[in-house]
């Protein structure tokens, strides 16, 4: 979904669409819709210059969006300028664990995507050949997203629930990632992990439901869809209709009055209360700020790596750059001069998220806890805190 922003930014601004519009912004009751800038767009003819645009912008709205955050991103960064001192002596592994045991952290924001689970075998339902996405074919999805839309669940549920049979909680086992998240938390450093994931992982590696912030929601509990108040149905109800197949879904949306789905956020749904009430509060007080496996590039979960504190150095694990300054607001500055001054905290590992998390707490001379942890599968483990941390009496 990436976008040729500075060519298509030019277009736009000669085209009457204001430019250099931040995130920030985006709530300001003068700003456009996203369907006015698209009609916009197509006056000006740029669905014309720039062929797949249309389907590409389409795709960020369908998934909340505004195409004008994705302009903007080009020419604002949200971030002075102004020469910084560094707060890693060196901007690798080894500054990162320098940084932790010196300044003696407990304050780490873990964010997590995708790219954690990957080793754990959970289909990709976008990826032609999969097993699951053979299965998805039947519904004639227009797109692979479709399938976390609220209107095409109204209009054929089926989609969704075959989806939900395959990736329910139990199904899968945890990964070396999720348990250094876990390790984190024993070693009593972890502030609380941020996930986009619903396959509820990090719950299943051992850490408490406390320490996480599932940002689109989980299987955790389910409800009837369009109620006011909301109706709860217990999650295991719906686990048996699901697993009963049509039948069993159907069944259930007749006992309920109206289909149940489990409390995941689909494309245009607000985000879970507890998202919005803790997230401001647990960045600023962040003293470490850890990002794995994401691309970073839904809103308003991507924003997060914004608003860690300025003084808290931040580490992307990730097979490929993700949220650089430039593409995000407030983005990582990891390809930017140290020397100059515009990078001042910002560290790149280049892996895969296990093997880069196993090389952290190698580092950290914690590689043993984290195999005693991998062992146990979530169960209780004896692990000795960091030598920093108080332990309650």
């Amino acid at each position: 979904q990436a976008i040729a922003a500075q060519a298509i930014f030019a277009s736009a601004t000669s085209a009457g669409v204001p430019g250099g519009v931040a995130a920030a912004d985006m709530e300001e009751p003068s700003e456009p819709s996203p369907e006015e800038v698209m009609a916009q767009f197509e006056q000006a003819g740029l669905f014309e210059k720039h062929p797949g645009l249309r389907e590409k912008l389409q795709r960020l709205i369908d998934r909340g969006i505004h195409p004008l955050q994705v302009l903007g991103r080009e020419r604002s960064d949200g971030e002075s300028d102004e020469r910084k001192e560094p707060v890693l002596e060196t901007f690798d592994l080894q500054g990162i664990v320098r940084h932790i045991t010196e300044k003696e952290v407990q304050n780490i924001v873990v964010m997590c995507g995708a790219g954690i689970s990957t080793s754990a075998g959970i289909p990709d339902f976008r990826t032609p050949g999969t097993g699951l996405y053979d299965n998805l074919q039947k519904y004639d999805l227009p797109r692979p997203e479709s399938i976390f839309q609220l209107s095409y669940f109204k209009e054929r549920p089926g989609a969704f629930y075959e989806l939900c049979r395959e990736m329910w909680p139990g199904n899968y086992e945890p990964t070396p990632c999720h348990y250094f998240i876990r390790l984190l938390y024993e070693k009593g450093l972890l502030l609380r992990c941020y996930t986009q994931n619903i396959d509820s992982l990090e719950h299943l590696a051992g850490l408490p439901k406390d320490a996480i912030v599932a940002a689109h929601g989980n299987f955790d509990a389910a409800h009837v869809i369009d109620t006011v108040p909301e109706v709860e149905v217990p999650i295991e109800e719906l686990k048996s209709a699901v697993e009963k197949g049509e039948d069993g879904w159907q069944a259930l949306r007749e006992e309920k009055g109206n289909l149940v789905k489990p409390k995941i956020v689909f494309f245009g749904e607000e985000l879970p209360q507890r998202f919005l009430r803790l997230h401001a509060q647990d960045l600023e007080k962040c003293d470490l700020l850890i990002v794995l496996g994401t691309s970073l590039v839904v809103q308003p979960f991507a924003g997060l790596v914004g608003e860690a504190s300025a003084a808290a150095p931040r580490l992307l694990i990730n097979r490929e750059p993700a949220g650089t300054v430039g593409r995000l607001r407030n983005g990582f500055r990891f390809e930017l001069s140290v020397d100059e001054g515009q990078n001042w905290r910002d560290v790149f590992h280049e892996s895969d998220c296990d093997s880069g998390c196993r090389e952290l707490a190698r580092e950290l001379g914690w590689e043993s806890d984290l195999d005693a942890l991998i062992q146990a599968k979530g169960s209780s483990v004896t692990i000795e805190r960091a030598p920093w941390i108080v332990v309650p009496p």
